[in-house]
Order: C-alpha cells, then sequence, then structure tokens
C-alpha cells in the first residue's frame, strides 16, 4: 500500500509538475549543442548514463595547407596579411576521431604558446612525410611529432606565438576530394588548447565536441549537419553518405591519402565513454535538446554549491567530489528520444518559440497525468491539454521525454512532500558513483524548484570486490551472491561483514573472510547467551546503584558508556565506521576475556537458592554483577538490533517472552555519571599488570607446575610509588588465583617489564584444600564438620 514507484501515476504526475517549475521560472530551454549521444538507442545520454571501457581506436596526424591570410567567404575571423614562408606551409593537427574530419569548420591554438615553421629535411622508411615540406606544430610537442610521423630531419625556420596564426585560412583536407569540401577553416584561439598530446593545434568539428561548439559558434561559424541519428552519416555528405561512424576511420583515411592530407595513422587503447545500457561507445553529436540553465538569472549554479557546503558528507570527501562536479557541469541537458518515459509535457509557441508558461495549462496535464498516466499525452489531443484559452494549432506539443536522473532527482517530490513526511530528508544513501548521478540530479531540480538541497547528510559507500581485491565476475568465477551467504550462514553474518566494514571504500567478501565474520558473529552471540544465563531469575528488585558497586562494575559501566558515547556519534553524523568492530571487541576482550572470567566466581557461587531455584539470597558483589549484567543485555541488544536483526531479536524474546520486540525499544539512555576517567586510567593499569602475571600463570601450567589458575598462588612485587590502585586491588579475583600477596620494593628501580611493577610476578602453588563446590584452594576447607569438602563461604550459601 501506498508504495514508491517512478511509474505510479502520482509519481509521474509529480515529475510532469516538477519540470513546468523550470519552465515556469525560465530556467528550461530548447538548444542546439553537442550532447553524448548513443547511435544505437538514438538518444542523448547524461554523464551519469555513461560507463567507461577501453576501446581500440584509430590516431592521425593531418595537413591543412595554408589558403590565406584573411577570412574566406565571410567564415570566421580575419587577420592581417599573412607573413609569406606560409604560403607553401600546412598547419598539422592531431585527433583520435577520425571519422570527425568531414565535420570540421576550424582550427583552434593556444595564443601564448610557441610554434614552429620547419622545413622537412629527411624522413624515415615508411613516413607519409615529405621532403622539402614546410610544417607548423607547437615547439613543445615537436619532439613527440617528429617521432611519430617519421620525421628524421628538419630545420627551424622561425618561432613565432600562436597569436600570429589567429583568423588565417587553411584548406579543409579534403577540398581536392569533393567540392563538398571545398572551402577553407580559420584558425582561432582556444583557452582549452594544450601541449600534453599531439601537436598544440586542434581540429574544430562544431557538431560533434563542446569546445568546438562554443568557439565555433563565438566566431559565427554554423553547425553543419554531419551525422544522424543512428550514427550515419547524413546523405548529404560528401564522399561518406551512409557509413557508419564506427566504421569511419578506414574510408577518411583513405580520403586523407588520397588527398595527400595523412601524416600519420597508429592503432592505440584508450578508456571511452561507452552506453551504460548498450555498452555500445558514445559520440558527441549536436541536437537540438531541452536544457535547464546553469547560470543566468536563476543562479542555479550558485546555489547549489552553497547547498553542497551546507550539506554533510560522510566520508567527507564526497563534498569536494560533487563540488568539483557541479562547479564545471555545462547546462543540464534533460530531453531524451525515447519511446517510453515522462514527456516533457509542455508546449511551444509556433511563431515566438516560446515555452507555454500558462499555469492552468500545467495544472490541467498534471490532474490527467495523475488519473490517467503519462500515455495521456499521447491519446488525447492537445486541445485537451490546452483548454480554451489557447488554440492547438499555434502551439508543437514536445514528445521528448525526461532523462531518468530528472525523474529520480524528483523523489523527494513524491516520496516525502506528497506523504507528508520531513523534508528535506535526514540522508540519502548510495553508491560513491552517484555524486555524478542520484545525488547531483537530486541537488540539481530540489536547489532548481526550492532554494534548497533535498537532504541534509549524503552517506555513500563503495563496492563489492573478492577476496584479492577483484571485480566480480562469472567468468572469473568469484561471484559471492547473497543469498548462498544467507543460506550457508544467515543473513546477519552478511549484515555484520557489512558492519565490520569501512563501506566508504571498495569491500572485499569471500569464502575466508565470510568465515572470519562467522567466527565473530559467534563471539558476540555467546556473549548474549552468556548474559542471560547470568541474569535468570533476575527482577528489577536485585537492581543496585550504580554508585554502589564495587570498582570492577563501575569500571564495565564506564566502558559501556564510551561505547555508547560512540555509538550516539554515529547515529548522528551517519558514520558508523568502527562501531561494530569496537562492540565485537568490548564483547570479546572486555566481557568475556576479562570481566565474566573474573565475575563467574560470585555469579555461580554467591548464592543460595530454593528447592524451586528461587533465589534466596545473594552477596553484594553477585548483585552488582546482575545489575550490570541487565544493563548489558539491554544496550547489547537494542545496539546490535540495527545490524543483527534476527539475532537480537531471539535473544530479547528469550528474555521478555515471544511477543515481545527487540525492534521496537529505544536505545537506553546511559547516565552520564558512569564516565570515570581516572577509573579507567587505574583499571588500564590493573589489566597491564594482569596480562604480565597471566604469562606466569600460563608458563607454569604449561610446565606442569599448576593445572589451573585457582591451584595457585600470585606473588606481585611493586614500585614504592605505584598507583594506590594497584597496591589495593584483590589481586586474588582478578587472576582467579587461589591467594594472592602484594610486596613493596625497597628500591625506586627493578627489572620489572612493567613500569609499576619491580620485580617478575612469582607463581607459588596455593596452600590448603581445594573446595568442591568453588574449587579454591583454600587453608580453611574442612574446617565446618558439617561440610568437610567446602570453604566458609561456600558453607554459608549451602547451609
Amino acid at each position: 500500500a501506498n508504495r514508491y514507484a517512478t511509474m505510479d501515476f502520482r509519481s509521474e504526475a509529480a515529475i510532469a509538475a516538477e519540470i513546468h517549475k523550470f519552465a515556469a521560472n525560465g530556467a528550461l530551454y530548447r538548444g542546439l549543442r553537442p550532447v553524448m549521444w548513443s547511435p544505437v538507442e538514438k538518444t542523448a545520454l547524461a554523464e551519469a548514463e555513461v560507463e567507461y571501457h577501453d576501446k581500440k581506436d584509430t590516431a592521425i596526424y593531418v595537413r591543412f595547407s595554408f589558403a590565406c591570410g584573411g577570412a574566406a567567404a565571410g567564415n570566421g575571423p580575419a587577420a592581417g596579411p599573412a607573413p609569406a614562408d606560409f604560403a607553401d606551409a600546412a598547419i598539422a593537427i592531431w585527433t583520435t576521431t577520425p571519422w570527425t574530419i568531414p565535420g570540421n569548420r576550424g582550427l583552434a591554438v593556444g595564443e601564448a604558446f610557441d610554434y614552429l615553421l620547419l622545413r622537412v629535411t629527411e624522413i624515415a622508411e615508411g613516413s607519409l612525410a615529405r621532403e622539402g615540406e614546410k610544417l607548423i606544430v607547437a615547439e613543445a610537442l615537436l619532439e613527440d611529432f617528429c617521432a611519430k610521423t617519421g620525421i628524421a630531419g628538419y630545420e627551424t625556420l622561425r618561432r613565432f606565438k600562436g597569436a600570429e596564426l589567429d583568423g588565417r585560412h587553411f584548406r579543409h583536407p579534403l577540398a581536392s576530394q569533393d567540392p563538398g569540401f571545398d572551402f577553407t577553416v580559420p584558425v582561432m584561439l582556444g583557452e582549452f588548447v594544450t601541449t600534453e598530446a599531439g601537436t598544440g593545434i586542434v581540429h574544430m568539428s562544431p557538431g560533434h565536441g563542446e569546445d568546438d561548439f562554443f568557439l565555433c559558434r563565438a566566431h559565427g561559424i554554423a553547425v553543419p549537419d554531419t551525422v544522424q541519428a543512428d550514427g550515419t552519416y547524413y546523405p548529404s555528405m560528401p564522399l561518406f553518405a551512409g557509413v557508419h561512424v564506427y566504421k569511419a576511420a578506414e574510408p577518411v583515411c583513405a580520403a586523407l591519402i588520397a588527398a595527400g592530407a595523412l601524416l600519420h595513422r597508429e592503432e592505440f587503447l584508450h578508456s571511452y565513454p561507452h552506453s551504460w545500457r548498450s555498452k555500445a561507445p558514445l559520440i558527441y553529436r549536436a541536437t537540438p535538446n531541452w536544457f535547464i540553465r546553469m547560470d543566468g538569472p536563476e543562479q542555479l549554479r550558485e546555489t547549489a554549491l552553497a547547498a553542497i557546503d551546507a550539506t554533510q558528507f560522510v566520508p567527507a570527501i564526497g563534498r569536494n567530489r560533487i563540488r568539483a562536479m557541479v562547479e564545471s557541469r555545462p547546462d543540464w541537458c534533460v530531453s531524451r528520444q525515447r519511446a517510453w518515459g515522462v514527456p516533457i509535457a509542455i508546449f511551444v509557441h509556433k511563431t515566438t518559440h516560446e515555452p507555454l508558461r500558462d499555469p492552468a495549462v500545467m495544472q490541467r496535464v498534471v490532474e490527467i497525468f495523475a488519473t490517467e498516466g503519462t500515455d495521456a499525452w499521447y491519446a488525447r489531443p492537445a486541445q485537451d491539454f490546452l483548454g480554451n484559452d489557447h488554440r492547438a494549432e499555434e502551439y508543437e506539443q514536445v514528445f521528448d521525454i525526461v532523462d531518468v536522473w530528472f525523474e529520480s532527482g524528483s523523489t523527494h517530490a513524491f516520496v516525502l512532500e506528497a506523504r507528508g513526511l520531513p523534508s528535506p530528508a535526514d540522508v540519502y544513501l548510495e553508491g560513491s558513483d552517484q555524486h555524478r548521478g542520484w545525488f547531483q540530479a537530486s541537488l540539481l531540480e530540489a536547489v532548481g524548484t526550492r532554494g534548497t538541497a533535498p537532504f541534509k547528510a549524503i552517506v555513500t559507500d563503495g563496492f563489492v570486490l573478492d577476496e584479492q581485491g577483484r571485480k566480480m565476475s562469472k567468468s572469473l568465477g568469484n561471484v559471492t551472491a547473497p543469498q548462498q551467504v544467507i543460506d550457508q550462514y544467515g543473513a546477519d553474518i552478511l549484515r555484520l561483514w557489512v558492519m565490520n566494514s569501512d563501506i566508504h571504500n571498495d569491500l572485499r567478501i569471500g569464502k575466508d573472510i565470510l568465515k572470519q565474520q562467522a567466527d565473530l558473529y559467534r563471539r558476540i552471540r555467546n556473549t548474549l547467551r552468556w548474559v542471560l544465563g547470568g541474569l535468570d531469575g533476575f527482577t528489577e528488585a536485585e537492581a543496585m546503584p550504580a554508585a554502589d558497586m564495587p570498582a570492577l562494575e563501575r569500571y564495565v559501566l564506564h566502558r559501556l558508556s564510551r561505547l555508547d558515547t560512540m555509538l550516539r556519534r554515529a547515529v548522528e553524523t551517519h558514520d558508523w565506521t568502527g562501531v561494530y568492530p569496537a562492540i565485537h571487541q568490548f564483547c570479546n576482550n572486555d566481557l568475556s576475556a576479562f570481566y565474566f572470567d573474573i565475575r563467574k566466581d560470585a555469579l555461580y557461587c554467591d548464592v543460595r537458592l530454593d528447592a524451586e531455584g528461587g533465589l534466596v539470597s545473594q552477596s553484594e558483589t553477585r548483585r552488582a554483577c546482575r545489575t550490570v549484567l541487565d544493563i548489558l543485555f539491554r544496550c547489547l541488544a537494542t545496539w546490535l538490533a540495527p545490524v543483527l536483526p534476527f539475532t537480537a531479536d531471539e535473544a530479547w524474546r528469550a528474555r521478555h517472552g515471544e511477543a515481545a520486540c527487540v525492534h521496537l525499544a529505544q536505545f537506553p539512555e546511559l547516565p552520564a555519571a558512569w564516565r570515570d576517567d581516572a577509573l579507567d586510567e587505574a583499571w588500564t593499569e590493573i589489566r597491564a599488570v594482569r596480562r604480565i602475571a597471566n604469562a606466569r600463570i600460563e608458563e607454569a601450567r604449561r610446565n606442569g607446575d599448576i593445572a589451573a589458575s585457582l591451584q595457585a598462588k600470585i606473588v606481585l612485587t611493586f614500585a614504592v610509588d605505584a598507583p594506590e590502585a594497584l597496591r589495593d586491588a584483590d589481586w586474588a579475583e582478578i587472576m582467579i588465583t587461589s591467594a594472592a600477596a602484594t610486596d613493596i620494593a625497597a628500591a625506586p628501580e627493578g627489572a620489572g617489564a612493567s613500569a609499576p611493577l619491580r620485580a617478575e610476578p612469582v607463581v607459588e602453588i596455593a596452600a590448603g584444600e581445594k573446595c568442591e563446590r568453588c574449587w579454591k584452594v583454600l587453608p580453611e576447607v574442612g574446617s565446618n564438620p558439617a561440610h568437610p569438602g567446602l570453604c566458609r563461604r561456600c558453607c554459608s550459601y549451602v547451609e
């Protein structure tokens, strides 16, 4: 019920309404300019619909022979008289798209670059260069140019700046092959020209490149009709009519050779844009499309950049990525030439060529779409939408459809606002590739219609790779399917793997990694099981105030409060990196290997039960422990619930009954008073000493001196200035030995392995007999004739 789907009628109506807002404020316009075009799908594509793959292509060096010093037939800029040495020279260009040569209408140079006029004196075997010919190239690229074209020797006739070429005219390289190319092209100054590759001279094909288009338009050069929607040259194109651009390299090179214009060709492999649907190579193609203006009275770019600065990004580097994209992006092409999707449902006046901005017409369109869907735009007469105030014959009905990224960018309108949910959203979550896709489309759409971003925060994640860091593919056989993981381990393991990873980077997954996660999961699950066992029969009446608890319990609560702070920071910032690994370490290191280990004795032995297992009496230590276990359970179960929903719910129901649900419980509010940094510092020292002493106990066990730590007495020697907490600690309890003794070193210096210790811990055999109930070795065992096998404490609980 009330689902979100872009194809729902009300969703389609909302998308149309969003387009109308851009039409109403003047930001939507129809214009001619090159866009990424898919010859296979016969439609324009947005940058977000483009993916890059390696492609083998042909690169060529081409001669344009000098024609005249000024403009010919009004084509482009004029220049003063040409130097005499230009008369029989040719300018050399380099391009990786030979199919654009028929569309050439100009040349671009760098105004301040140094160019050379050189005469070829020697050529290598097989070179297409000619001895004695004069060529113009950028000085910075001369060495590479000569090596590629086989020019073995040359003399420099003159050095000059690119500005001297401005306005010179050169003949189209195919002029001798067909009258249709018998014209000259001008040289223009272009800021985009570089000396990184090629010759420092860029050939301009205004129908097939953004820089080309804008530079030629600025000089009054018309955009020729070169390539049709299906990627073939127009029938009117001389020499190449009907040839597909994918196959044009050979015929173009053949024509250039026949014209004496080809200097060199080579095959090379490079990363090239492809359609994300058909996987076919794309081309730039000038075609009329609908655009949303980035710069203008609406100040879309400026407002979007301000919104980016006000948005929280996780990780923070995401801000720089999307900001750079918005800073440099051209106007947003929102039209597609497809047979499906939401139409750009507007009308254009046939005389003024202006979109109809009548609010009544726009409202009528939206209402019809909401009840009938967008098919009505094609099925109903135009007059149904125009009403009585406008005549259909005076208007062109636009049948282009809106870019799917505009659709997804409009989701905030019909997912949040239309449902009465808070807007902007707290967080948008997607993969890192969406900085150029959904995130950016949503940003521009909302900023353009509401003046603000549709989100408060953006969280991005990486992608899943195999254990060796390779992309998954069926051919490699390295795919880890989620369903297989769930079948083998359960869904909770899959979630735990995600949250134990740094999701902002690419994640690795495989059998060994999943096995490790299963081990981690078992430790967490066993922690919950142990806590549940220790809480059997617990009631709120047992609960003890934290201030009355022993230092060990207060230390555990302190550690728990630190985790709580970490968790709540993650909730606020959406950055969960390290949170669940920290919870696992807490369960494993602080609880299982430390707190539980120490408190097992009190939990199992400091209690008297009745015949039915009901609590009769217990020590204050055990009561404090059970209170802490209750707190631990509530925290761990609710903290784990978002990531281990089945496990957490199973544990919750085990304690509170089958009707209970952990997912309806909030994270517990932990008192600030539980934070005790001084206590933490003291127990950090205690645990450091414990690790050293444990090593000695393990050594004694390996040597066969003792079978278990309860057979031992530990002797610790501390420095005179050792912290009081170390000297006063109950070391027999902490070390799980039957006895302990502490000495104070006479001198401040010692050979201990830790600063507080002034001698290596000593392990002795504990004096006395083993208690049959608590297993401690004590001299007092047997002192009670009624219970000759028990110590005094155990006697008190069994009598």
